[in-house]
């Protein structure tokens, strides 16, 4: 595995490229793929978050990889991992995320590539914990979430501070797994 270069079985996960831009904007100007999120994003907005995520893995090492299919489209989103950038009862934390184009859903890409994260994350970076996050009704990412092997425990669900009280997306449901969970889970075993 090249340095900041993950690969499974169908995917690469890798750093971005400046061509990348065009289809995260379309990624990120899709009402599906945004449906639990404020608002489409303007342009200057996704040059900001795709300059943050470049900038995210100068500083860190690690980051929000770009996503291609081995043998096929060169790009279909995200999937990685990102430090916390607000404040709450479970941070400072490392978190794993992923935004896919609708046309990739549902073919278990977000899972392969989640599974990748982890493993780099607990066995590269040897995090105690990997955290996620995502609004109530966002049934498909807490299905990515359970699949991967993290839980939630209910008294763990916060108000998402970015967002203004009473904001139909403002409560989050929080997921984690830990290093001594992960191990169990490759393992196979009950511990």
């Amino acid at each position: 595995m090249q340095k900041n270069i993950i690969q499974t079985e169908r995917l690469i996960l890798r750093p971005w490229k400046k061509k990348d831009l065009e289809s995260f904007a379309k990624l990120n100007q899709d009402p599906r793929v945004m449906e639990y999120f404020p608002s489409l994003k303007s342009y200057k907005e996704i040059q900001e978050e795709y300059n943050r995520i470049v900038e995210d893995f100068k500083k860190e090492g690690f980051g929000l990889w770009a996503v291609s299919i081995i043998g096929g489209a060169d790009f279909i989103g995200f999937i990685g991992l990102n430090r916390v950038k607000f404040t709450a009862h479970f941070t400072p934390a490392v978190e794993i995320g992923w935004r896919l184009m609708a046309d990739y859903w549902g073919k278990g890409y977000a899972t392969e590539g989640a599974m990748a994260c982890l493993k780099y994350g607990f066995e590269t970076l040897h995090l105690d914990e990997i955290v996620s996050f995502t609004t109530l009704a966002n049934k498909r990412s807490v299905a990515v979430m359970e699949r991967i092997g993290m839980s939630r425990n209910p008294k763990d669900d916060f108000d998402h501070p970015k967002l203004a009280e009473g904001h139909p997306l403002r409560i989050h449901v929080l997921y984690r797994l830990q290093a001594n969970e992960w191990k169990c889970l490759v393992k196979s075993s009950k511990c």
